[in-house]
């Protein structure tokens, strides 16, 4: 009678945990033109409540006198990252953009019509300034 071999025992194996998403911090800037301890205290109040954590301020001074001129209020909060752009509604697609692009060259009107775009940028300049010559 032949001896079967028994299989050699595998250690048990361990579920592999879900491929965790990469985390990014989200930053919030808010430019204050009234600074105050009220205007200060509320904003900071407000955005915390949103779920924005205090980061910093940021004072902005004038050289002619020791009270600040503005404030930036400097927040942040976890955000997971981007994998790609598409679909994200922060990006034009291509197309948006190349349109966005032509009404900025050749102007609203022209590249609706498809008119070619000016001769130079120097043109351009020119007409927005309304000195068309």
């Amino acid at each position: 009678m032949v001896k079967k071999k028994k299989p050699a025992r595998r250690a048990p194996t361990k579920p592999q945990p879900a491929a965790p998403v990469a985390k990014v911090l989200d930053y919030k800037v808010v430019e204050l033109s009234n600074v105050d301890e009220a205007t200060i205290e509320r904003t900071v109040n407000d955005w915390v409540r949103q779920g924005w954590a205090f980061d910093g301020v940021q004072f902005a001074m004038r050289e002619s006198s020791k009270r600040p001129a503005m404030a930036f209020v400097f927040f942040t909060r976890e955000g997971a990252a981007l994998a790609e752009h598409d679909g994200d509604h922060r990006f034009r697609s291509e197309a948006d953009a190349d349109r966005h692009l032509r009404r900025l060259v050749i102007g609203p009107e022209a590249a609706e019509a498809g008119a070619a775009a000016p001769v130079d940028a120097w043109t351009r300049l020119a007409q927005l300034a309304g000195e068309d010559e």
